[in-house]
């Protein structure tokens, strides 16, 4: 375990949980890092004596206010975020929202740091070219969704040859077992009333379109080198399951727990070893759980997310980009919940397909993805 931290994204849920861990575990936090010079971010940079960056974010006023409250510590601009990434001998705990948190992840891994990874566009949008850097600079990756760090988990000590499958399970979000009839007129209020965790905004919209799932699935092949045909999802309204996986010979290994993210976070920076946590106990006794198969007809994101992780390349990259584009559009209110996959797989068939080798081609995909998809929203409103 390193004794330092640095940790990108530090107001968001991912950076704010990781902080109260780190103290926790008394760590040091070597930077922090967000997107604007908030008041919120200088609160937080009182507590800690290291740098404090500013990724691209703010005004020059607010620059002026936060430098004066931060003082020399603060830094600002995107060559500081990916300073921060390649201190050396540090956990990189990157908690950044949106495919902007890929250079980050590519810089902590050239560098030889861990990646206590949050930012699943990096592997989603630019899985090649993260592979590639991992294989070039030593670092690694530990996965901070659930989920991953279930499946991580489940997978210590196994040889790839021994699985037969991974099973991530999905909450079913707010609109589990509803048509896709009824979904039409939903309002983002409905989309944002998410069951059983606590999340940003874009997350919560991708688990009530399972889209997030989707990613998800990406992200594992990335993550596990298991090809898509054994990689399933399960539906399970508890969160108790996080994921689990079958063997070759018939055996099955569980995660299980509270759905607090702290737990993931804290094993992210101590594994492979265990420290006494900051979740409450879980009792076994007297929870249900209860497991089904999503519906593919009344969310088809799922099968768009797979078909677009087989065909690889750059689909992965346009199908983030543009369901981030569309989520926004639904949360403003310009396009319809069941619309959003519609923008997303005719964005897919928009863009043109091309092998990704270097971050720049990410980097562009994602802009053409961003605009065509923000051209079919604005078809879909007329």
């Amino acid at each position: 375990m390193n004794s330092s931290v640095v940790v990108l994204g530090a107001t968001g849920s991912i950076g704010t949980q990781t902080l109260e861990v780190v103290e926790h575990l008394g760590l040091r936090v070597a930077a922090l890092a967000a997107r604007e010079p908030t008041p919120r971010l200088a609160s937080i940079a009182e507590k800690y004596p290291d740098a404090v960056v500013i990724a691209t974010g703010g005004s020059s006023e607010e620059r002026e206010e936060f430098s004066r409250r931060v003082g020399a510590r603060a830094r600002f601009g995107s060559e500081a975020l990916l300073e921060a990434a390649s201190t050396p001998k540090v956990t990189i705990v990157n908690g950044i929202v949106g495919a902007a948190g890929l250079r980050s992840t590519i810089a902590g891994l050239e560098a030889g740091n861990r990646v206590a990874l949050a930012n699943k566009e990096s592997l989603v949008a630019g899985g090649p070219v993260v592979k590639a850097a991992l294989e070039r600079g030593g670092g690694e990756i530990i996965p901070v969704d659930s989920e991953h760090s279930a499946l991580y988990q489940c997978l210590l000590g196994e040889s790839p040859e021994s699985v037969s499958k991974l099973v991530l399970t999905a909450s079913g979000g707010p609109f589990r077992g509803r048509s896709k009839k009824s979904l039409v007129g939903v309002t983002p209020e409905e989309a944002l009333a998410h069951p059983t965790w606590d999340m940003g905004q874009r997350i919560t919209i991708d688990s009530a379109t399972l889209f997030n799932k989707g990613l998800e699935v990406i992200e594992a092949y990335y993550l596990f080198d298991i090809p898509y045909d054994r990689i399933d999802v399960v539906v399970h309204p508890q969160s108790i399951l996080h994921s689990a996986v079958e063997f070759a010979d018939g055996s099955w290994k569980a995660h299980l727990g509270h759905p607090d993210m702290r737990i993931p976070i804290q094993f992210a920076l101590t594994a492979p070893d265990r420290s006494p946590g900051l979740a409450k106990p879980f009792d076994l006794a007297g929870s249900d759980l209860t497991f089904e198969s999503p519906d593919r007809d009344a969310f088809p994101a799922l099968d768009i997310a797979f078909s677009a992780g087989r065909r690889g390349g750059s689909s992965p990259a346009v199908l983030n980009a543009a369901d981030e584009v569309a989520v926004e559009a639904f949360l403003q209110g310009r396009l319809g919940f069941t619309s959003i996959s519609e923008v997303v797989q005719k964005t897919i068939d928009t863009v043109v397909y091309r092998e990704l080798i270097s971050v720049d081609d990410v980097i562009e995909v994602d802009r053409e993805a961003r605009v065509a998809a923000a051209s079919l929203v604005e078809r879909h409103a007329d």
